[in-house]
């Protein structure tokens, strides 16, 4: 049994979750997490629900997603990354879609990563996926991932990979293989898209980051 740290009540995972990241342990429940809870935050002292994904709510496979959503663009890359905690077990996801049918996908997981170090997986990935001269859109619902490729790293390169700030550039070396790729590929559009707000592969591309927590991919 533990205890949510966002609204303090009692829940539990199964066994077989606990089982493959020896040592975590869980800081939300799943509503939390999914953004379902409802907390106290008006003025007035009343409640404010956030009306949660269905697809976080409900953890949903890929064919799930397939039935459910047909919104967004159909053809590009679709890229996500996923972290329960951060630190904590993660997972990243990224599929290239061609007139509304997948065509190539890839995903993984990390025992103790970020959500960050997930979303810049997961666009590597994606970055992979495309054919050297073909005009894609790369799509990421991190608009900091967007940001550091088009706009921060050309910079903090020049200056010898740092940054104005004080400190490090975090995930450094995953940021320098995704600034290399999309620089090798010009033709890349990356751009940010809404997340969880029923675009087909952007949904797609969170269910394949997920799928570490299901059985059932």
């Amino acid at each position: 049994m533990f205890i949510c740290q966002t609204c303090g009540k009692e829940f539990t995972l199964s066994q077989e979750i606990l089982d493959r990241y020896p040592g975590w342990t869980p800081k939300q429940c799943m509503d939390c997490r999914n953004g379902s809870s409802t907390h106290p935050k008006t003025a007035g002292g009343g409640s404010k629900v956030t009306k949660p994904s269905p697809t976080k709510n409900r953890d949903m496979t890929t064919h799930e997603v397939l039935a459910r959503f047909s919104d967004g663009p159909t053809t590009g890359v679709f890229t996500d990354g996923a972290s329960e905690g951060n630190p904590g077990p993660g997972g990243w996801g990224a599929v290239l879609a061609v007139d509304n049918q997948m065509v190539a996908q890839d995903y993984g997981s990390e025992g103790h990563t970020t959500n960050n170090r997930m979303e810049l997986r997961a666009m590597i990935a994606g970055l992979e996926m495309i054919p050297g001269e073909t005009p894609t859109n790369v799509y990421t619902d991190s608009q900091l991932v967007v940001n550091i490729i088009t706009k921060w790293a050309e910079g903090w390169k020049a200056k010898g990979w740092k940054k104005k700030s004080p400190g490090p550039i975090a995930n450094l070396e995953l940021v320098q293989e995704a600034y290399q790729l999309a620089r090798e590929k010009p033709l890349a559009n990356i751009q940010w898209i809404k997340a969880h707000s029923g675009n087909r592969w952007n949904e797609y591309a969170d269910a394949l980051a997920t799928a570490y927590r299901r059985e059932e991919f």
